[in-house]
């Protein structure tokens, strides 16, 4: 039986914001190459650009080693797998797996295990364009705005943010999380993930989570979606409620189990496995 709580958590800036639409090639586009000066949706009489390089639409890349879509996974995809509708992530021994919600919608799921964690949400995209490059641009300004560090660089899962994202410290100084910012595009969906702990300090052991994202299925579903819109999840059929602020044993021994802090928005639940 799944032991699921309920946890409030501070309210993060918003690194993942909807474009505007006319924000040139911003709208969806996606991310691996780049043009000096023009979008590439304007180099035919388009609207005069500044000398920056911008982004290109490109189509998603091939994902050799997941994570899969529905319509790619032979048998029965939930097998192995917690059900959360919109994605099914892989069951892990030992692993704390916790929901996140955003008003009465269900948008992201963590999964905890040790002293490292690794969020997972899945959004819409347009059907023949990947948008993991340009969300990690905005990720990025959005880091450094607040005074942040961010190194991009190619990791186990592809192109990858290594940020140092300030936060609060107890007694009133700033400190610096360290974590790492994954994506990858699939047909009319992105994954993104967002690995904290030492699965962030030290990479090289993150394995078991890199794992985890790369078998993670997702079910976006045939009706229409804007771009960017959170694939909303629903908690699994065996969930059980347990009052806020009451610990289970399973709980007691992670650094993870009163939420990741500034990454999180909205209450939370856990589900520990």
């Amino acid at each position: 039986m799944a032991t699921l709580r309920s946890y409030p958590t501070g309210k993060d800036s918003d690194v993942f914001g909807r474009r505007k639409k006319n924000d040139s090639a911003k709208d969806g586009g996606a991310a691996e190459q780049v043009v000096d000066g023009v979008a590439a949706d304007e180099q035919d009489g388009g609207e005069e650009q500044d000398s920056a390089p911008r982004r290109v639409n490109l189509p998603p890349a091939p994902r050799p080693d997941g994570p899969w879509d529905v319509s790619e996974v032979p048998g029965a995809p939930e097998d192995g797998r917690v059900d959360l509708g919109g994605i099914l992530v892989p069951g892990v021994e030992g692993m704390e797996l916790r929901v996140e919600v955003a008003g009465d919608a269900i948008v992201a799921a963590t999964v905890v295990l040790g002293d490292s964690a690794v969020q997972l949400q899945a959004f819409a995209a347009p059907k023949k364009e990947g948008i993991w490059g340009e969300v990690r641009e905005e990720i990025a300004t959005g880091i450094t705005q607040q005074g942040g560090i961010i190194d991009e660089v190619e990791g186990p899962l592809g192109w990858e943010l290594r940020a140092q994202v300030p936060v609060p410290m107890p007694d009133g100084q700033t400190g610096a999380q360290l974590v790492r910012f994954v994506g990858v595009d699939g047909p009319r969906w992105f994954l993104r993930g967002v690995i904290s702990g030492q699965g962030a300090v030290r990479p090289e052991s993150a394995g078991v989570l890199e794992q985890i994202f790369r078998e993670t299925v997702i079910v976006r579903g045939d009706g229409p979606m804007a771009p960017r819109d959170p694939i909303v999840l629903k908690l699994p059929n065996d969930a059980q409620m347990v009052p806020d602020g009451v610990q289970t044993e399973d709980q007691e021994g992670s650094r993870f189990s009163g939420g990741m802090g500034q990454l999180e928005q909205g209450p939370t639940i856990t589900e520990v496995r």
